[in-house]
C-alpha cells in the first residue's frame, strides 16, 4: 500500500518560515519524481514545486520562486518543502504527490497523493 504522509504545517506569521515534509512508503522512492501542490479555500489546486527522482532537477511556480526550496532524501524516502518569507496568500492545504514521470507530477496528474497539511499565514 502506497502512503504519502505530509507534516510540518501550522500557523505562522507573515514573514516566517515552515518546512513541510512528506514521508513516502510502499514504493521505491528513488524511482519517483515528487511534487508539492496547494489548494486554498474556494480555489483550484495549484502547482508549487517539483523535483526529479535524482534531485537534479527542481521546478517552482512563479508565486513561490525565490522563497521556497524543494529537496529530497532518498535514503529516508522523504521530500521536503522549505518555505520562507511566507505571505498570507500562501495559506492553503499543501499536498505532496508522487509519480514516475516528472511531467505527470508537474502537470498535476501524479499517481499518488497525500492527505495534505494545513498552512496558515497570519498578517
Amino acid at each position: 500500500q502506497v502512503q504519502l504522509v505530509e507534516s510540518g504545517g501550522g500557523l505562522v506569521q507573515a514573514g516566517g518560515s515552515l518546512r513541510l515534509s512528506c514521508a513516502v512508503s510502499g514504493v521505491t522512492f528513488s524511482s519517483y519524481s515528487m511534487g508539492w501542490f496547494r489548494q486554498a479555500p474556494g480555489k483550484e489546486r495549484e502547482f508549487v514545486a517539483a523535483i526529479s527522482w535524482s534531485g537534479g532537477g527542481t521546478y517552482y511556480a512563479d508565486s513561490v520562486k525565490g522563497r521556497s526550496t524543494i529537496s529530497r532524501d532518498n535514503a529516508k524516502s522523504t521530500v521536503f518543502l522549505q518555505m520562507n518569507s511566507l505571505k498570507p496568500e500562501d495559506t492553503a492545504v499543501y499536498y505532496c504527490a508522487a509519480d514516475r514521470g516528472l511531467s505527470s507530477v508537474r502537470g498535476g496528474e501524479a499517481l499518488y497523493w497525500g492527505q495534505g497539511t494545513q498552512v496558515t499565514v497570519s498578517s
